[in-house]
């Protein structure tokens, strides 16, 4: 083959290949390159949680109310009034338990005029029969008259245990009276603040059916938080368990103010909204705990923003859920960068969940880079280096 043929055909090998590597390159440039978004694996407190709304309620409180019927002549408190135990708080007009109160002292010392009476006709006929009873012994007087004597006696007697049983009873009438008339003045059976007032002075109250409130005093200095739980979460929240809430006065805060306390009661029985259709009714139950409030800077019908520790891990390793891949076969697994910057799956095992953290308990080191998302970038034409 001449030298001519020989040196164009190798002209053409290298301008093919050079064609080809020039594809290639335009190719890998043209193929999108994978940029991984990733965390650092730190260490960080992690709360699994349950969270609801709560109500403040007054940990110790007691609807006053009037026990008798009347005007109210006099009120002497206000809302927001410290009260100490004993103060007086209500006068109603006491007229008409007065005038039961004279009646029935009056009715009382009748009776026992009366009484006196006949305990002087008992003496008279016990006498009366012991002289009949010396006289027949001596055949002076006939025996119809001793038994007149006796019957006498016995009907004095019988009339003064009637009219100690009167008295008695008068008695107890006058001494419901006179409390009655007693309850015309209120008191305050325990010490605290007045948080409501629902009677106005010139009021008149009627007490024959049932006992109208009148005001309300609660001790301000521990709170008890009514919080409403859905019957999914439930189940994970146990008497004696961690809490702590926020109220919606602090949500514009850069740190809002938190309140600590424990569970200490879930009531059995739902409260079912009556707002909802039957369909769709929400089911919820209350969970109760107290939390002190020495500052009274809680108040009562607050909205409390409460959330459960249903667990907690204090400096733990963490990751992202973002970065936790679920599978049934192979168990939790991430993805790790290595120090070619190329993400390699590891297994791990995992512990307490947050909503946007887990503990992990093995697989992982303090440092390491976990995958938690990716982009596609599209890559820009070069020309190879030769």
């Amino acid at each position: 083959m001449p030298g001519g043929v020989r040196r164009a055909g190798a002209a053409v090998v290298v301008i093919v290949l050079v064609a080809v590597l020039a594809g290639v390159a335009l190719w890998q440039q043209a193929r999108p390159a994978v940029v991984y978004r990733s965390e650092v694996v730190a260490r960080s407190d992690i709360e699994a949680t349950v969270t609801a709304i709560g109500t403040l309620q007054p940990l110790s409180y007691v609807d006053v109310g009037a026990q008798v019927s009347g005007q109210i002549m006099r009120l002497a408190v206000a809302p927001g009034d410290p009260v100490t135990k004993g103060d007086l708080l209500v006068e109603i007009d006491p007229s008409v338990q007065r005038a039961a109160v004279d009646a029935g002292r009056a009715s009382l010392a009748g009776l026992r005029a009366q009484l006196a009476e006949q305990q002087a006709q008992a003496r008279l006929a016990e006498q009366q029969l012991a002289r009949q009873q010396a006289l027949i012994l001596h055949r002076a007087t006939p025996e119809e008259a001793v038994q007149t004597a006796q019957a006498n006696h016995a009907v004095a007697l019988a009339r003064m245990a009637h009219l100690k049983a009167q008295i008695d009873q008068t008695q107890a009438t006058l001494q419901a009276d006179e409390a009655r008339l007693g309850y015309t003045r209120i008191y305050a059976p325990m010490s605290g603040t007045v948080v409501a007032v629902e009677a106005r002075e010139g009021q008149t109250l009627n007490a024959t059916y049932q006992t109208p409130n009148v005001l309300r005093i609660a001790d301000l200095s521990a709170m008890t938080v009514w919080t409403e739980v859905s019957e999914a979460d439930v189940r994970r929240v146990r008497p004696g368990m961690a809490v702590y809430f926020t109220t919606l006065g602090g949500a514009g805060q850069a740190r809002p103010r938190r309140w600590s306390g424990t569970v200490r009661q879930v009531l059995p029985a739902p409260v079912v909204s009556q707002a909802a259709a039957p369909a769709t009714k929400t089911v919820v139950y209350t969970v109760l705990f107290d939390v002190g409030n020495a500052d009274e800077e809680l108040m009562p019908q607050m909205t409390a923003q409460v959330v459960f520790v249903t667990a907690q891990a204090l400096q733990a390793l963490a990751v992202p859920l973002a970065a936790v891949q679920e599978d049934v076969g192979t168990g939790p697994q991430v993805r790790v960068l290595d120090a070619q910057g190329r993400a390699q799956p590891r297994r791990v095992a995992l512990g307490v969940r947050s909503r946007h953290q887990v503990q992990v308990l093995d697989g992982l080191a303090e440092g390491e880079r976990v995958v938690i998302g990716e982009t596609e970038q599209a890559g820009g034409l070069r020309w190879l280096q030769w």
